[in-house]
């Protein structure tokens, strides 16, 4: 299976669903968003995760673990947070306010690879493929852990817009199958092919279902087929997406909390994230291009920091003020750092032996500060972990046991890999 081979069609879901998913539902007339029961069900027991993937490489030394003082500081200050003895960098101050409320910070990533393609496939699949067998990456995994077989809803979104590396941007459900694929969309904000065609009226939209399961049930009838209740199962799903167009229109939300996400993309994509999680989508990705650098890496950051500061408090608030973000798990991740030098072009290049990511929201402690780099940044002088246990934690903190198994055949295959253990001391 290749990279981003989950394309989404409505042609190609019923493919894929038809040789083997299990999915069920009468999906006419979705209407979560206004459903209490369903909303008040979803946020007794629903886990849900948004990751925000900051291509190219976003520096700690902008974010999470600033330098102030040292040759590798850079211009930009610390400044304090609401957590005592915590610095971040100043270009967060929305961020600095909220961290004892809602984030932990890990400051000692090593994950020894600091090549966009292998470093991103490492920090979305938590692991190394193997020769013959192909890893689903963290969406898919938590697509079939947290998603529920009757759901409305998809159970893996990914946004990327944005041209530069997007070749990087891996989408992958693995040995786990087509069913786990994420809806990967790159032109805008709107899945396409959701909408029935324009020629086709309501009447006439709701009349041919009426027929197609008219005439479903008359040949179903006194026949027992695995493949035949497959494929009726996967039609369901299929309307049900279509009727869950309206999760991905933001005109739908009051101006004042469009207001508070922004005009940007990433925020109003950020604001749909917010949507779908409490309409019981398990996992969405934001992925916001491109932190790559190599040149004027503080005009770059204050551009990039400024903005994900305002809407990653902005998202966290609102999840919060719903009642969400105890459910909800938010994780900002890159493929690698920024290097704590600094090069002639007032850059920063690629750095994967001392870097930082953040947990926010569901199962993690918030206040709390995991590793530290040593006072240069140049390398982790507490608290080393790699990916393997980073994905552990996340798996931790939506209470999943990282240690369990899938198998191929009768092959066990865990979750991560064996002996790896989650840092305990971030998660509640």
């Amino acid at each position: 299976m290749s990279e981003n081979s989950g394309s989404w069609s409505r042609r190609g879901f019923l493919g894929a669903s038809a040789a083997g998913a299990a999915v069920a539902a009468d999906m006419t007339g979705l209407n979560v968003l206004q459903n209490p029961v369903l909303a008040s069900e979803l946020k007794q027991q629903g886990k849900r995760v948004i990751l925000l993937w900051l291509a190219g490489g976003a520096s700690q030394l902008e974010t999470f673990d600033p330098k102030p003082g040292r040759s590798t500081g850079g211009p930009f200050r610390a400044i304090k947070t609401s957590v005592p003895g915590v610095e971040i960098s100043e270009l967060m101050p929305k961020m600095a306010t909220r961290l004892s409320k809602y984030t932990t910070i890990i400051r000692s990533l090593d994950t020894k690879n600091a090549d966009h393609g292998g470093a991103a496939r490492l920090m979305h699949l938590g692991r190394r493929d193997e020769p013959t067998v192909k890893y689903p990456d963290l969406g898919a995994v938590l697509a079939r852990e947290l998603g529920r077989v009757d759901s409305q809803v998809p159970d893996y979104v990914s946004f990327y817009t944005a041209t530069e590396g997007r070749g990087s941007a891996v989408s992958q459900s693995g040995f786990l199958g087509a069913r786990y694929n994420a809806m990967f969309l790159t032109e805008g904000n709107v899945p396409p092919n959701l909408r029935k065609l324009d020629e086709i009226s309501d009447l006439d939209h709701q009349q041919r279902g009426e027929l197609r399961d008219l005439l479903s049930k008359r040949f179903a009838a006194g026949r027992q087929s695995a493949s035949l209740g497959s494929h009726n199962e996967s039609y369901a799903r299929v309307r049900g997406l279509m009727a869950s167009e309206q999760l991905f229109d933001i005109s739908k939300e009051p101006q004042s909390i469009r207001d508070k996400y922004g005009p940007t993309l990433f925020g109003e994509q950020c604001l749909v994230a917010r949507r779908l999680v409490e309409a019981g989508v398990p996992f969405v990705k934001i992925s916001r291009a491109w932190w790559d650098s190599h040149g004027q890496n503080f005009e770059t950051h204050l551009e990039l920091v400024t903005e994900l500061d305002n809407v990653m408090s902005a998202l966290l608030d609102d999840l919060s003020e719903r009642g969400l973000l105890e459910n909800t798990l938010v994780v900002t991740l890159s493929e690698f750092g920024r290097t704590p030098s600094i090069n002639s072009s007032l850059g920063r290049d690629h750095f994967a032996s001392a870097w930082s990511s953040s947990l926010s929201g569901c199962g993690v402690k918030a206040g709390s500060v995991y590793g530290a780099s040593d006072d240069d940044g140049r390398e982790v002088k507490d608290g080393k972990i790699g990916a393997a246990e980073l994905f552990a934690t996340i798996y931790r903190a939506v209470g999943i046991d990282h240690r369990k198994d899938y198998h191929i055949g009768a092959r066990p295959i865990p979750l991560t890999d064996p002996g790896t253990k989650h840092v305990a001391e971030v998660l509640s």
